[in-house]
């Protein structure tokens, strides 16, 4: 991993959160309720479709990103209507239309159950954020000259968390956060890591499809500066779909290509980079530079001074979190669901079937957590330690409890052969399962056959435990294996 020195930037007008001297973002001017420019867009109401949450709309300034250029968003806040402060606090995300968002699911539950606290803001792609279509390429424009990391999606995406959090402290009688939960998908998943990361007054994150190590959806930030290879992968892969080779829809072509051409709405080419003058090292540190503010990894020793709780939910065919093995083999005590064929999204003629964020457990982990952070209802499991051999054509596996859970599933997934990560095949390799038989208290094991013409195996355990009634589905850390010939 290339890791970048983030230069002390120059003074910013007083209405912007600017970068502290050794940070990447001012807590200070984050938490400062003056600079918020509050518009009501709507007072404090009963809900207009439960009216046991009351409600108020309001538009923020999130920063002033650049001298003239603003981002303003709109955040509503969520309360239980016959409760005092709410203590707990969620910080989610709504669309970026001005109304009103009321939490569904999980989230109202806890908000009329146990009085937490809802505050969603409008945040979404920097090619959807007022000015439609401008604000992203003056982004670009500005990380171009600068080289500064403050213009970047993930520190935008970050910032509008933290700054939804100080709106909701401008209304003292409603929110006296104690425990703050931030929790969300892909783009959303980065701005909680981020806001995790970098605020204290967070203590928990729930992230999902986003990545805690590694650089998401390409191998480098810089268009034109990836390996060819992969394309000529994508470029097989297009020919077979075309040709109805594969069992997808031969119309997901055009929708793929769309969602390859708005993934790319944030990158900038390397043409541009050499016009700007950088330099190789500059274009080597480019796509860590961008995502150094959400890469949770980087900070965990510290995070764990901290006390803030950690729960990623991930999926093995997702090209937002390629860097599984890695993270494995570096971080194996990290706390971790990762779902094997777990995809990220896309377009529902493609095949997508396994959408991590919309899988039922995924959102039993999200409210099962959260009972967990605010109340105490549950433990978190450890995560499992897994061992393997190869020997005679099988695998043998061990997955192993440190803290003696016993839970009630208990699998062993594995994949041979795997694609490179950031191609589309990747996002369909196939996983088969197996149940792991318990050996003793605390291990269990399962033999996996090694198929003619394996070169490798990748294989995790999935695991769910039920303790209290609260569902925590949990994962072994991600593993490969080379087959010897």
């Amino acid at each position: 991993m290339t890791f970048f020195r983030i230069a002390l930037l120059v003074s910013l007008l007083p209405t912007v959160p600017i970068l502290a001297e050794d940070s990447l973002f001012d807590l200070a001017a984050i938490r400062d309720t003056e600079t918020l420019e509050i518009k009501v867009l709507q007072d404090w109401q009963p809900a207009t479709k439960d009216p046991a949450v009351r409600q108020k709309l309001i538009e923020i300034t999130v920063c002033e990103w650049w001298p003239g250029q603003k981002v303003r968003l709109p955040v509503t806040l969520n309360a239980p209507a016959d409760r005092g402060p709410c203590r707990n606090v969620i910080v989610a995300n709504q669309g970026l239309s001005r109304r009103a968002t009321l939490p569904t699911g999980g989230e109202l539950d806890l908000l009329k159950n146990d009085g937490v606290g809802v505050v969603y803001i409008g945040m979404s792609t920097v090619n959807m954020m007022e000015p439609v279509g401008e604000l992203h390429t003056g982004m670009q424009g500005q990380l171009l000259k600068t080289k500064d990391p403050r213009y970047t999606v993930s520190w935008i995406w970050g910032m509008s968390q933290m700054r939804a959090l100080t709106a909701a402290m401008t209304e003292p009688k409603v929110f006296r956060p104690e425990r703050v939960l931030t929790w969300g998908g892909s783009k959303r998943g980065v701005a909680s890591a981020a806001a995790g990361i970098h605020d204290d007054r967070f203590t928990a994150i729930f992230p999902v499809v986003a990545p805690p190590l590694g650089n998401p959806g390409a191998e480098h930030y810089l268009m034109g500066a990836e390996a060819g290879r992969l394309q000529k992968i994508d470029d097989r892969f297009y020919a077979a779909l075309d040709a109805g080779e594969l069992e997808i829809d031969p119309s997901a072509a055009k929708a793929l290509r769309d969602r390859a051409e708005r993934r790319a709405n944030h990158r900038v080419s390397l043409e541009r980079a050499r016009e700007a003058g950088w330099s190789d090292a500059d274009i080597e540190s480019v796509t860590d530079l961008v995502w150094d503010a959400s890469r949770v990894v980087d900070h965990l020793p510290e995070l764990k001074k901290r006390g803030l709780e950690i729960f990623y939910n991930l999926g093995t065919n997702d090209s937002v979190s390629p860097s599984l093995i890695e993270l494995g083999d570096e971080f194996p005590e990290f706390p971790v669901c990762i779902i094997p064929g777990g995809q990220h999204g896309g377009p529902a003629n493609a095949g997508f079937t396994r959408q991590v964020p919309k899988l039922p457990g995924i959102k039993d982990n999200f409210v099962s957590f959260a009972k967990h952070h605010f109340f105490g209802e549950r433990d978190m499991p450890a995560t499992p330690k897994i061992e393997s051999e190869v020997s005679s054509g099988e695998l043998h596996i061990a997955v192993t409890f440190p803290d003696g859970t016993e839970p009630e599933r208990n699998e062993i997934w594995w994949s041979t052969n795997r694609h490179s990560a950031y191609t589309l095949p990747f996002e369909y390799d196939r996983w088969d399962a197996a149940n792991l038989t318990r050996e003793d208290d605390g291990r269990y094991v399962a033999t996996i056959p090694v198929r003619d013409g394996a070169n490798r195996v990748d294989f995790l355990s999935l695991h769910t435990d039920t303790e209290n009634a609260l569902p925590i589905t949990f994962s072994s850390p991600y593993q490969r294996v080379e087959i010897e010939k």
